[in-house]
């Protein structure tokens, strides 16, 4: 799934390896998914888009945005993008393929759900999740301070939820999931169902410090080794709370990690680590 690491390492990628090529062909959703997102009618994804030249490409929250030289093209959280070599075969189902003319192709494919959306440069794109998410600092930038950080957890509604109902829900920090929030959680030493009214100062501050280091760790080494990058390659971050790890001993103490079913997902902690105030 796309998080804020991945949202990073995909742009970055697409930035070093794409930029200058031109699209020569696209088929759009010649797959058919129940739960693929486009904007408009992906039918005109063709004339959208073939010609268009790669100019830049960014990540913020859960999307991936590209600039193209008369479009712009958006990927949101769900969707699994390769880039495909010469000689190497395309997948059969993709929600998008894009041709590029150095023989590569760019493949755009669904796991459960996601957002493929293109749209004219100088179209107005109304989406409130994308306006979120250029709206609100990114974790990864100097204007997400400590301060904006206590704003966000300030309201009285926010206080009574848990760690997780207040981080990886409403797109308080959009691009924050489940996935990232449990080894951030984990290196703070709090548990995801810590009600949010229960801080200590220290442990507002260890948290704060741990959802800033984490998360550019994270990005710096390329994603979550749970996750793929644009090359099909695992993330080089080695995710501690996660599904491959339930039963293996905590790096930090031993104590085997647990995992638990909560707020409709999974939670990953250490009993010992992380145990519940």
């Amino acid at each position: 799934m796309i998080e804020i690491p991945e949202s990073a390492t995909y742009a970055r990628q697409i930035n070093e390896t794409l930029i200058g090529k031109t699209i020569t062909s696209v088929l759009a959703a010649s797959s058919p998914h129940k739960f693929a997102w486009y904007y408009g009618d992906p039918a005109d994804y063709a004339h959208r888009l073939e010609a268009c030249e790669f100019i830049s490409a960014r990540g913020f929250g859960m999307f991936v945005e590209i600039t193209l030289s008369n479009a712009i093209l958006l990927f949101s959280d769900g969707v699994n993008l390769r880039l495909h070599p010469t000689a190497g075969p395309v997948p059969k189902k993709h929600q998008l393929l894009l041709g590029l003319d150095d023989g590569t192709h760019l493949s755009a494919s669904l796991s459960m759900y996601g957002g493929i959306y293109c749209w004219d440069k100088g179209e107005a794109f109304d989406n409130p999740y994308y306006k979120i998410a250029l709206e609100k600092p990114s974790p990864l930038t100097d204007a997400f301070s400590e301060a904006y950080f206590k704003e966000i957890l300030a309201p009285e509604d926010v206080q009574k939820l848990s760690l997780k109902g207040a981080l990886a829900t409403e797109q308080r920090i959009p691009g924050l999931g489940n996935g990232c929030l449990q080894d951030i959680l984990w290196q703070a030493k709090l548990h995801p169902k810590q009600k949010t009214h229960a801080l200590s100062d220290q442990q507002m501050q260890d948290l704060f410090t741990s959802l800033k280091t984490t998360l550019a760790k994270m990005a710096d080494m390329g994603g979550r080794s749970t996750e793929k990058d644009l090359f099909g390659e695992p993330g080089g971050y080695p995710v501690v709370m996660c599904a491959g790890n339930k039963d293996q001993p905590c790096p930090r103490c031993g104590t085997p990690i647990r995992k638990e079913s909560y707020m409709g997902g999974s939670i990953y902690t250490c009993p010992t680590c992380q145990a519940l105030e």
